[in-house]
């Protein structure tokens, strides 16, 4: 804090930190030789972890390009997406921002359709109808007024036993029946 010559300052700081690098660059280079995409649980922690590593590499002095940061990428996606790898490359990016953004959009999305199967999965049946209501008057459904003018819950009733049945579906999945 006493110092005024910009150039001592300079100097005193470069003495003091210049051996950052001597500790910093072979883990960084280390982390970077060992970087995998197939290690980690989102495209998230992976960009994260590949921008902390490029930047403590570029700290120390050593370039790393979008080309790199692609291929590695590339080059890292887990045995079994071998066909998603191909199906990247031959999208052309140019910059890495671009690959990890489109990454990210595909793990939302995947992340979504299985909230989705898991809510309802494949072959289940949706629930019916909460408002469908049925006429039924021993087993047979009517749906007709026989020509009277008037509705079938207008008037008198015809027949013997007739009443309305409602279909309640429950979060379990079963149905109820109730009578009106």
């Amino acid at each position: 804090m006493t110092v005024k010559d910009p150039l001592i300052l300079w100097n005193n700081l470069k003495e003091r930190y210049d051996h950052q690098k001597t500790v910093i660059l072979p883990k960084a280079r280390y982390d970077w030789l060992h970087l995998r995409l197939q290690d980690f649980k989102s495209k998230s922690e992976y960009n994260s972890a590949m921008f902390r590593i490029t930047s403590q590499l570029k700290l120390c002095g050593q370039k790393i390009t979008d080309e790199d940061m692609l291929e590695k990428t590339y080059s890292t996606f887990h045995a079994n997406n071998v066909v998603l790898q191909t199906q990247y490359r031959e999208k052309g990016f140019k910059k890495y921002s671009e690959l990890i953004s489109c990454l990210l959009v595909a793990e939302q999305n995947n992340e979504l359709l299985m909230k989705n199967h898991e809510y309802r999965p494949t072959g289940s049946a949706p629930f019916p109808e909460v408002n469908a209501t049925f006429y039924s008057e021993r087993g047979k459904s009517h749906t007709n007024n026989r020509g009277h003018g008037r509705g079938h819950t207008h008037g008198r009733r015809r027949g013997r036993g007739g009443h309305f049945k409602i279909i309640i579906p429950t979060r379990s999945g079963t149905i109820k029946m109730a009578r009106e």
